[in-house]
């Protein structure tokens, strides 16, 4: 299990390291300016691995370009980051990020619980092109947290599952017990509903012994 720091400003770069973080997620989409200069500054405080994300409008974020003007945003931060999270929607363009050397996290966002059936449809859609799957869902129930776990046990590659918003917030703690991957916390501005951040999950992982 891997803690990112999921930043919003890249002066936290250098605290998210010294607090434990694993890795860094720089939300462009919730930045103002050039994302290459904040790429560069990010690592120059850190030397921690670095994802770049543009989180879509249709997943939650606040990027609302098409996949040409995505791929024009994602290039010049190619040499400062290690990892690249890339939406379905931008999928196209997963050829470049790979002959670039960079990992590929394929990630899906979902505003509803999906079923079993649908879960290990996308979890296969979304390995198509990328090395590590990340699949987030909003539950309805207890039930749907419980067919979350499931599905996340089940699977024998890398993969991160989490949940959207407040409702179900603990199972955050949970899905990484029965195999997901990675776990983004805030340091700084939270970047969702229900984060964590990165102290408050460090004290989890001890009490529930990780």
């Amino acid at each position: 299990m891997k803690l990112i720091a999921a930043l919003t400003d890249p002066a936290n770069a250098h605290s998210a390291q010294a607090d434990g973080a694993d890795l860094l997620e720089l939300r462009f989409d919730l930045m103002n300016g050039d994302p290459a200069a904040i790429a560069r500054q990010a690592a120059a405080a850190s030397t921690l691995p670095v994802i770049a994300t543009f989180r879509s409008v249709q997943e939650g974020g606040r990027y609302a370009g098409n996949p040409g003007e995505w791929l024009e945003r994602i290039t010049p931060v190619l040499p400062f980051v290690a990892f690249v999270d890339v939406e379905q929607r931008f999928s196209q363009h997963a050829g470049v990020i790979r002959e670039a050397g960079k990992t590929i996290i394929a990630s899906c966002h979902c505003d509803v619980m999906p079923g079993m059936y649908e879960l290990f449809d996308l979890e296969r859609g979304l390995r198509s092109y990328g090395d590590i799957v990340k699949i987030i869902v909003t539950p309805q129930n207890a039930e749907d947290v419980i067919e979350l776990i499931t599905f996340t046990n089940a699977i024998r590659q890398p993969i991160c599952t989490g949940v959207m918003g407040t409702g179900f917030r603990y199972a955050r703690a949970i899905l990484p017990l029965f195999g997901s991957e990675f776990v983004y916390c805030s340091a700084g501005t939270p970047t969702a509903q229900g984060q964590y951040s990165l102290q408050e999950f460090i004290r989890l992982r001890a009490l529930l012994g990780m």
